[in-house]
């Protein structure tokens, strides 16, 4: 295939550049088919180590090799799920050792920061793409100048791209994409398979806390503690039955937390140590993060803690919208920015700034209908995603069939 000018010139440039040391060696190619699902945000690894769930459920012996950019942050890795490789260089020696040590058999992209030789070198080898979760914002102005821009023959490798909304697609057609190669689709997020609760434990809950209302604090860190307790003491002067769920993101630092709620003056109650909770109880201790899926679905406001101080990063929102509760959180998400502000343009979650804004926002969501407003907005987002994963699901399966027919044939 030949090369555009503006390509064959990024890849001429690209050879001058440095390559970047390799300390560890990636791991063997498992056998048999290789799926390879590329993340260019925490929001989208995430996402795709859902969706790679699904595809391991419905094809136990295809295998997944799944790579972000060298910029994304990654937590801890899903169970069966194999630990992300970061692609470090788009240098041609570095992304032609990639595509010939994993060799895989489909490509799901998603969002933009195309890698035009990585790009480019994949459809010489005839690797069939798919690009997913595109939006305006992920597409590079055109460049100026003497270097044609690269965004055309990048997109031209891609059999299908799915777009965000109907103003991407239009944007593709005019950068010369057919439109019978574009979709329009939702947004793609991570938790449309929320933490589980069995009937039982909600049913209980339920009936231990005799309808009272609660908002829920999930993942505190210490120096959360005095904001949330002035927040929740605040919040109990118009509605004294109100109940905070408090969960420590440290059980470690549950003592501590005891010794806060004391000094706020608060009353409480353990969640696991069987304490009787009574109308004087003002805070239950839950020190299990494994229950959150109990009180996402019990709680109709949840704060999303790990936000409030410096220093924070935030922890992804998407399992309690799922559930079904309003999401308040702080200005310190840097590593779900984008889940949040996706949230907050629909109106499914709201910031908060310290204790005397939380203290209002609870208040103001002590209102059924604007909270259940907020979780509807949610809800509608995460269903619009499930398809999407769904799609996405039996697009891949469907063209690793495909290809398999052919070289069968061939």
């Amino acid at each position: 295939m030949r090369l555009s000018l503006g390509l064959a010139t990024y890849r001429a440039l690209s050879w001058r550049g440095p390559i970047p040391p390799q300390d560890v060696p990636p791991p063997p190619r498992p056998r048999g088919r290789l799926v390879w699902l590329h993340a260019t945000s925490p929001e989208r690894y995430l996402a795709l180590r859902d969706l790679g769930a699904r595809l391991q459920a419905q094809s136990p012996d295809d295998k997944l090799l799944i790579t972000v950019n060298a910029s994304v942050p990654v937590s801890g890795n899903a169970r069966h799920i194999p630990a992300p490789q970061p692609l470090l260089s788009d240098h041609p020696q570095v992304t032609r050792a990639f595509l010939d040590h994993w060799q895989p058999d489909l490509c799901l992209w998603t969002g933009g920061d195309l890698m035009p030789n990585l790009i480019s070198q994949a459809g010489e080898q005839g690797l069939p793409m798919i690009l997913a979760d595109l939006a305006l914002e992920d597409l590079p102005r055109r460049r100026g100048g003497w270097l044609t821009d690269l965004t055309r023959p990048c997109l031209a490798e891609f059999e299908s791209i799915l777009t965000a909304n109907d103003t991407t697609a239009t944007h593709l057609v005019r950068l010369g994409v057919p439109r019978n190669r574009i979709e329009v689709q939702s947004r793609l997020v991570m938790g449309v398979s929320p933490p589980p609760c069995p009937e039982t434990a909600l049913t209980a809950a339920t009936q231990t806390l005799s309808g009272r209302p609660l908002w829920l604090a999930a993942y505190l860190q210490a120096d959360e503690f005095a904001s949330v307790l002035a927040a929740h003491r605040e919040a109990l002067r118009l509605q004294h039955r109100l109940l905070l769920i408090a969960v420590p993101a440290d059980p470690g630092e549950t003592g501590r937390l005891v010794e806060a709620i004391a000094t706020a003056g608060l009353r409480h109650a353990d969640w696991h140590g069987g304490d009787s909770i009574g109308e004087e109880t003002q805070v239950l201790i839950c020190d299990d993060s494994a229950d959150l899926g109990l009180w996402y679905r019990m709680a109709p406001v949840t704060l999303m803690a790990s936000s409030l101080t410096p220093g924070a990063t935030g922890r992804p929102p998407f399992a309690a919208t799922a559930l079904g509760s309003a999401v308040l959180f702080g200005p310190h998400v840097s590593a779900h920015v984008e889940a949040y502000e996706r949230l907050q343009r629909i109106k499914a979650a709201q910031p908060v700034r310290d204790a005397d804004s939380l203290a209002q926002a609870v208040m103001q969501l002590s209102s059924p209908d604007h909270a259940a407003a907020m979780a509807l907005a949610g809800w509608d987002a995460i269903t619009e995603s499930a398809a999407l994963t769904d799609h996405l699901v039996e697009m891949t399966q469907d063209r690793l069939d495909l290809s398999e027919a052919e070289r069968a044939r061939a």
